[in-house]
């Protein structure tokens, strides 16, 4: 009995001891199939999977994990070759682009100037940029496998910079018969050929999205900088993953349970400073431009009268003191082509940046024949970067006499229903409120918000202005710096005017990091996830 007891413990133990044993290696087995992995909280939660079809920045950070560009914008503002090396005629009329060795999509196959042909294609039907380019453009015809050519219908300066641009909307390359999808659907295949491979069926739209290493992506020798370089991916894993509010967040990279969060909040950088395992640093040192835009095609904004009365009401001080607080940080600045730059002017912009307008508003108002049609503005509440704007925007439109419906939302609720034309009973708007990055605002090609092709093309509001689509012409042709600044101050001239859009000042937006990350790279796109290193 004694002898059958104990024996029967010992096969338990045994069993026990083995089991354990199994489990430990199965645990070390996942986790060495995990490998490296970066938690990040990115700006704003993911759910549209096309960076093509929207301006939104999280598409944009989306679109740099999962594709590549033909060309690309180091940090001395100059072009490089990123898929594609590229030859310019003697008339300056042809441009040969021939793909590099290595490049294949994320299903294996080999990605074929067929495929470049169609995404630049959709693309110029997309950005303001593109379809500038594409007015200037005869043809782009498919030479061979690995070579097409951009034929002009005149010289025209900015070609390279245009299919190198850094930010919204930027000419990701993606398989031909994904870019035949027409330029106002939304794409549902997620085969791209950059560093990183989207992995759909982690995806939790409002929780999480995941990319792993592309294991078969080849990249240039060259150091990186900005979004040119080599793209060498140092980790296995990068998870997005969604913590609307602040202080949570706050919190999980203090513990150590997320790894980077793109923006932190202004009023808890004290409490970020004093912790020794945390690195703060502004990425995207041109900044930001935070906007006002209305949709031009519903009333009351429909009315020039009615847009320049709620122009007079807002100015930059309140707003920023609501967005940042911080002087170190946030900078009134009236350029449309903002502050620090060639083109900076404050023409047009004087009641934005002295803040003595209301009485003007109230008047402009009374006399614009507004009928009290209530202003719906879309406020998001889960972007920190986008929460006082409507407030402080509706406060203002109050004063001046406005009806306002402020309308709380979600930030990916805005990004879909600003595409929408319907009434505002039907899921329209009248106003919403949203940032560009400095190096999206530059000059008047790239502007998106200044595009005055209206329903034709043009923007999210739709505004139509063929004067200012002239003077935007006629800048393109430019060739002088004088002549540019010259046609800058005209185009200035006609947004304040027509109230295009309304520019609310500067702001610069730190991140943070543990310290077991190194290698994060700056530039007017960020945060890109390659070039970064984990420690254990």
């Amino acid at each position: 009995m004694f002898q059958t007891s104990r024996w029967k413990r010992l096969k338990l133990a045994t069993s026990l001891a083995v089991s354990v044993l199994a489990l430990s290696s199965a645990l070390t087995s996942q986790a060495k199939a995990a490998g490296k992995t970066i938690t990040a909280v990115m700006h704003s939660d993911l759910r549209l999977l096309d960076p093509i079809i929207t301006t939104a920045y999280i598409q944009r950070d989306y679109g740099y994990m999962v594709y590549d560009t033909l060309l690309a914008t180091d940090a001395n503002f100059k072009i490089q070759p990123q898929m594609a090396e590229w030859k310019v005629s003697d008339d300056k009329l042809t441009y040969t682009f021939t793909l590099r060795d290595g490049l294949k999509w994320h299903d294996g196959t080999p990605v074929t100037a067929e495929d470049c042909v169609a995404s630049l294609k959709r693309w110029g039907k997309r950005d303001g940029m593109g379809q500038k380019l594409m007015d200037f453009t005869a043809s782009i015809d498919v030479i061979d496998a690995k070579s097409f050519a951009l034929k002009l219908k005149e010289p025209y300066g900015l070609v390279l910079e245009t299919i190198g641009k850094p930010s919204s909307v930027v000419p990701f390359m993606m398989p031909k018969r994904v870019a035949e999808t027409p330029a106002d659907q939304a794409i549902t295949d997620q085969t791209g050929s950059g560093p990183f491979k989207f992995v759909k069926a982690e995806f939790q739209p409002g929780v999480k999205a995941v990319f792993e290493k592309n294991t078969d992506y080849v990249p240039r020798k060259e150091p990186p900088s900005w979004t040119s370089g080599g793209k060498v991916v140092k980790v296995d894993r990068v998870e997005w993953v969604t913590m609307p509010d602040a202080q949570t967040a706050v919190n999980a990279l203090q513990s150590g349970d997320i790894d980077f969060m793109e923006n932190l909040p202004y009023d808890m950088l004290p409490v970020l400073e004093a912790n020794t395992d945390i690195k703060i640093e502004v990425l995207n040192k041109l900044g930001y431009q935070t906007l006002g835009r209305m949709n031009f095609t519903l009333p009351p904004f429909d009315n020039v009268k009615v847009r320049r009365a709620a122009f007079l009401a807002l100015n930059q001080k309140d707003v920023l003191d609501a967005l940042v607080g911080n002087p170190k940080y946030q900078k009134v600045c009236g350029a449309v082509f903002v502050c620090g730059t060639p083109l900076e002017m404050d023409v047009g912009a004087e009641t934005l940046v002295k803040g003595d307008g209301m009485a003007a508003a109230k008047k402009a108002l009374a006399e614009s024949g507004y009928d009290g049609t209530p202003i719906a503005i879309m406020a998001p509440g889960d972007v920190t970067t986008l929460r006082a704007q409507p407030i402080v925007a509706a406060q203002l439109l109050r004063e001046a006499g406005f009806k306002v419906d402020l309308q709380a939302t979600d930030w990916q609720t805005v990004v879909s229903r600003r595409a929408s034309q319907k009434p505002v009973k039907e899921g329209g708007w009248n106003m919403f409120f949203t940032n560009w990055v400095g190096a999206d605002v530059v000059n008047p090609v790239v502007n998106a918000s200044l595009n005055g092709r209206g329903k034709n093309g043009g923007w999210f509001g739709w505004a139509e202005d063929a004067k200012m689509e002239q003077l935007r012409d006629a800048y393109a042709r430019a060739t002088s710096p004088d002549e540019q600044k010259k046609l800058a101050t005209e185009i200035q001239k006609e947004n304040y005017e027509q109230v295009l859009y309304i520019p609310l000042g500067q702001y610069l937006l730190p991140s943070g990091w543990r310290k077991s990350l190194n290698g994060l790279l700056d530039g007017p796109a960020t945060p890109i996830f390659w070039n970064i290193d984990k420690s254990e």
